[in-house]
């Protein structure tokens, strides 16, 4: 049986750019796009449809099924609602819906408004093709994707205690109660993912399969209630590990 197709909606002010993003996903196997939107207002109107449609069809929430849209590619600048706006939104009214922002401008206030949106990732437009639909995939599957160049300098400003906003308590060194739910090898991948560590890398640490590594992960994020990998950096910081 082979797997479902992952159900993408493209958010972007510029019908040029959602034409050049379709394009792009429809000769990729397993991904399909399900609708479009010119603003943050509109693409949840679309999520709104699109979930009414599964529901009347008998695969809503209440029959187990997935939701009608699995990722959303959000721009950030658009008229109306923007994209850090309709991200959060997003992510109150519709959990299960995965959002990756894509954005012409490598800034940061753009990729830490949108983590603290709780984004699951993070691109610049002029990513490769092979990269966006990477990406996508990733984000589908509850892991997390970054640009590179904004991976580094999030890290750094975690590891440095600036955080992502100024005013972020500083829980200090000392290891948070909060963490007390993971057992010894849970805490150590926490610690290799706090470090921009990714599944191999961490499999290679610990001599560990990536299957194992891959459980380990998502045992972590369960059991903090951890969105992806991305917030599991910033929880990791906030509680002091």
């Amino acid at each position: 049986m082979s797997d479902p197709q992952i159900r993408v909606m493209l958010v972007d002010d510029q019908e040029l750019i959602r034409t050049g993003f379709r394009l792009v996903l429809l000769g990729e196997p397993g991904i399909e796009v399900v609708a479009e939107a010119s603003e943050g207002e509109a693409a949840l109107a679309e999520l709104d449809r699109l979930a009414e449609l599964d529901r009347l069809a008998g695969s809503g929430p209440g029959s187990g099924s997935r939701p009608g849209c699995d990722v959303v590619l959000m721009d950030v600048r658009m008229p109306g609602v923007n994209g850090i706006d309709a991200t959060a939104r997003i992510v109150r009214e519709h959990p299960d819906v995965r959002v990756l922002v894509l954005t012409t401008f490598d800034l940061d206030e753009y990729a830490t408004g949108a983590i603290q949106a709780g984004a699951s990732g993070f691109l610049l437009k002029d990513a490769r093709p092979t990269e966006l639909v990477d990406a996508i995939r990733r984000v589908a599957a509850g892991d997390a994707a970054m640009a590179p160049s904004v991976t580094k300098r999030l890290i750094e400003r975690i590891r440095d205690g600036e955080g992502l906003s100024a005013g972020a308590p500083d829980p200090g060194p000392e290891r948070d109660d909060a963490l007390d739910v993971l057992t010894e090898r849970e805490l150590e991948v926490l610690r290799l993912i706090a470090e921009g560590r990714n599944n191999s890398e961490i499999s290679g640490e610990l001599f560990l399969s990536e299957s194992t590594v891959k459980t380990h992960v998502g045992r972590v994020l369960s059991k903090l209630g951890l969105r992806d990998r991305v917030h599991a950096v910033i929880f990791a910081k906030q509680h002091g590990l």
